[in-house]
């Protein structure tokens, strides 16, 4: 016979096991994770950056915040932002320089769009090249393409437009004649191109966005893309691209590098993929000291001064295992690592390679 011990102890555990087991049922949908680690790590805050910050790739298109951007910019440092949203479509580059000049022209510069819904139209490029040297003598300080270019924007005929079709020459070239930089972006990260399944390991950015995915044969691949970009950088040698987002493809930082060799008026960008650098930091702080002198700052995100200090901690320490996601967003499921850059360094990417390219402008 069982003592009266054994047999409450036999009771307590009938009770708990199928509780374990209801807690291990894997109901948790794989969206609503979300860990926290339990590594003890050095956290090192960085208010402020340690020389003034030139933010190459943002976005001002709320313009009655504007005040607001200029209060974040002043907390965190940061000198200048280019505000990449002075569209063609409808004159809102205008309405853009008209509402910066109000608050500070000198810290806000404006990078004109080109709107591509009339490239059938008879001598549009020459006359789309006329608006941008316009709006350039109004104030705006660069050139813009979206992703548009390469996956969205189509003629007349229904025919995707290339980001290597001579109708847009003569807006490279007007580029190149007036001294101004093309910020570029093409294409997207190489995750966006694959299928949304198991082995997708943006698919949590992917599920909460999934019209950001361009798998499938309706969308060019990724490679023809950046080829037809390629193509540009070599038949314009005397205008200067920024490729954003690392130019498209920190995910292989070796052909980033080879087209740097190859293309002397190639220039990246870092903004919103210190996700993608930061965990592969000792190529990407061998990247950084080898390309230091075609390297910018930009973030993609709307002044914040806690997104800056993201940026600093990542550029500025050697942090180990840090969540990057308040710098942009929610990328990927992994921290990444500091890659404490040299003084020297830090200040070309900071603002003397914006400098020198915006010192190129030869006026009109």
């Amino acid at each position: 016979m069982l003592s009266a011990g054994k047999v409450l102890f036999s009771l307590l555990v009938a009770m708990i096991i199928p509780l374990a087991a209801d807690a291990q049922t894997g109901d948790l949908r794989l969206l609503d994770w979300r860990p926290k680690s339990m590594l003890v790590v050095r956290e090192t805050r960085v208010l402020k950056p340690k020389f003034p910050v030139i933010d190459v790739h943002n976005h001002l298109r709320r313009l009655n915040e504007l005040e607001s951007y200029l209060d974040q910019m002043d907390q965190a440092g940061v000198w200048k932002v280019v505000s990449l949203d002075g569209r063609s479509k409808d004159d809102f580059y205008k309405e853009h320089l008209a509402a910066v000049k109000k608050v500070s022209a000198e810290r806000m510069l404006v990078f004109f769009a080109p709107d591509f819904s009339k490239i059938d139209e008879p001598g549009w490029g020459r006359k789309e090249a006329a608006r941008l040297e316009q709006a350039v003598r109004q104030g705006c300080r660069g050139l813009k393409i979206f992703k548009q270019l390469g996956l969205g924007a189509r003629d007349s005929t229904g025919k995707l437009i290339t980001v290597d079709d001579r109708r847009i020459d003569p807006i490279w070239a007007k580029c190149g004649e007036l001294g101004i930089p093309v910020m570029i972006h093409v294409s997207d990260p190489k995750a966006f191109f694959t299928p949304l399944d198991e082995h997708n390991e943006r698919y949590d950015e992917l599920g909460s966005h999934p019209h950001w995915s361009f798998y499938g044969e309706q969308w060019p691949a990724k490679e023809e893309i950046l080829a037809a970009r390629n193509r540009v950088f070599a038949r314009h040698p005397n205008t200067i691209f920024i490729g954003a987002h690392m130019g498209t493809l920190p995910e292989e930082l070796h052909q980033v590098a080879n087209w740097l060799d190859l293309y002397p008026n190639f220039y990246v960008d870092i903004d919103a993929r210190i996700s993608e650098l930061g965990r592969q930091p000792r190529t990407a702080r061998k990247f950084f000291l080898r390309y230091q002198d075609r390297m910018m700052f930009g973030t993609d995100t709307p002044p914040s001064k806690e997104a800056y200090q993201v940026y600093y901690r990542f550029l500025e320490t050697d942090d180990e295992y840090f969540d990057p996601s308040g710098g942009h967003h929610l990328q990927g499921r992994w921290m990444i690592y500091g890659v404490y850059l040299p003084d020297e360094v830090l200040e070309k990417i900071y603002n003397k390679n914006m400098l020198k390219v915006l010192g190129m402008f030869k006026g009109v």
